[in-house]
């Protein structure tokens, strides 16, 4: 029996929108990733992940991107921030050492939002707020303390919203999500969709809103030419359209509407090539 993956990576408010758009512009078009045997999300993937595991149906998810963003708190990551990431380069390159670098700017930063108040806007995103019983769901994080990646499932004894919250918890800019006396932060410190977790699977459609990597951190484009080697995959990103409408911030709500629109757009042109994977 043929198995598939679906990876959705980390972008932002407008990646989650671009997403939406994307796989409801897919399954309007006869190739529903919905029926996925897994489902790996990190950062916002993780937020469109927990949806579609759960079989939330595509047009309506991308209908409410649509919607004025009532509920949603602006953010940006400043120069001085950026610096401050910059910084953790220096010194080893050992990716959890990095990590570990990224968890303390994460533990300190007063980001000015409580994790109670953060984790109730990621449970506002959440229309359905349990682990899927039929398609297993993988959300990712990395603890700040140690830089170790953490893969929460059903399994875990974790409540999906505050898995959600911790995999989508930027460092600096919202803070660190508390599981069972641990902290963690943005799964995407370890790769921004981290689709090589997808090993094994004969089948992968990976949607990156942001396919590089940064530093130590290995890019989508890297990760899928791996699985490349024994899997049928399809690479989605951004086109030129959708990344103008993301604009600089993807952290800003205002850009949710126009990125969603985008993705429903170029989902026109991504049809067969995933079609061609997928069936």
């Amino acid at each position: 029996m043929t198995r598939r993956a679906l990876v959705l990576g980390g972008g932002g408010l407008t990646g989650i929108a671009w997403e939406w758009g994307v796989l409801t512009g897919l399954a309007e078009a006869g190739v529903d990733l919905g029926d996925a045997d897994l489902v790996i999300g990190t950062s916002a993937g993780s937020v469109v992940g927990a949806q579609v595991a759960n079989g939330l149906a595509p047009r309506e998810r991308y209908e409410a991107q649509l919607l004025p963003p009532d509920g949603e708190l602006a953010a940006a990551l400043g120069r001085g921030m950026m610096f401050r990431f910059a910084l953790t380069m220096v010194g080893s390159r050992a990716p959890q050492r990095v990590r570990q670098r990224i968890g303390r700017i994460a533990l300190s930063a007063d980001t000015g939002v409580t994790e109670a108040d953060r984790v109730g806007v990621i449970e506002s995103r959440l229309p359905v707020r349990e682990w899927p019983a039929d398609t297993a769901l993988h959300v990712t994080a990395v603890d700040t303390e140690t830089g170790a990646f953490r893969i929460f499932d059903a399994t875990s004894g974790v409540p999906l919203v505050r898995a959600v919250a911790a995999s989508c918890a930027v460092p600096g800019v919202w803070p660190p999500v508390t599981i069972d006396g641990r902290r963690y932060m943005d799964g995407g410190m370890r790769s921004a969709a981290n689709a090589d977790l997808a090993s094994g699977y004969e089948r992968i459609v990976v949607l990156a809103p942001i396919p590089r990597g940064i530093g130590p951190m290995p890019g989508t484009f890297t990760q899928v030419e791996a699985l490349r080697r024994e899997s049928e995959v399809a690479l989605l990103t951004p086109d030129p359209d959708a990344v103008a409408a993301f604009g600089k911030n993807p952290l800003d709500p205002i850009r949710r509407a126009a990125a969603a629109r985008a993705g429903m757009i170029q989902s026109s042109a991504l049809v067969e090539q995933v079609r061609k994977v997928w069936e």
